[in-house]
């Protein structure tokens, strides 16, 4: 396995831990204001992040170093940056002094995406042998 689907796993590994641990918080105090950030560190943040972690392993013989590693640091980012909007987001009743971080957390994203989707298209079409 490639170092970088192996850090995409790492990071997916500490989210899903991180949104377990919130989602167990959630239910022993009966408090949900939280669980749209419980859902999408999630889903960003374990299972996006093992999705691409695993589609760079398929295809380490033919993936672009440095368009994986550049998924990897912008996804990474974007996690860190919207989560932590979201929770303060709604920890403060939707005041929308947070709605910046938020929007800025979903653009990086919503780019590490895009990246990815330039190595799969570069994977769908390259030359076969």
């Amino acid at each position: 396995m490639p170092r970088v689907s192996a850090a995409f796993f790492a990071v997916g590994i500490v989210c899903v831990l991180g949104g377990m641990a919130l989602g167990m918080n959630m239910g022993a105090t009966h408090d949900m204001t939280l669980a749209q950030a419980h859902a999408h560190l999630n889903l960003v943040g374990w299972v996006t992040m093992a999705l691409y972690g695993a589609f760079y392993a398929l295809e380490r013989e033919t993936i672009s170093m440095r368009l994986s590693w550049l998924n990897f640091i912008v996804s990474t980012i974007g996690i860190l940056v919207m989560i932590p909007g979201l929770v303060l987001f709604l920890n403060s009743g939707n005041d929308p002094k947070w709605v910046p971080m938020m929007s800025a957390g979903e653009g990086i994203v919503a780019l590490g995406a895009a990246i990815f989707a330039i190595s799969v298209f570069r994977e769908l079409f390259r030359r076969r042998a």
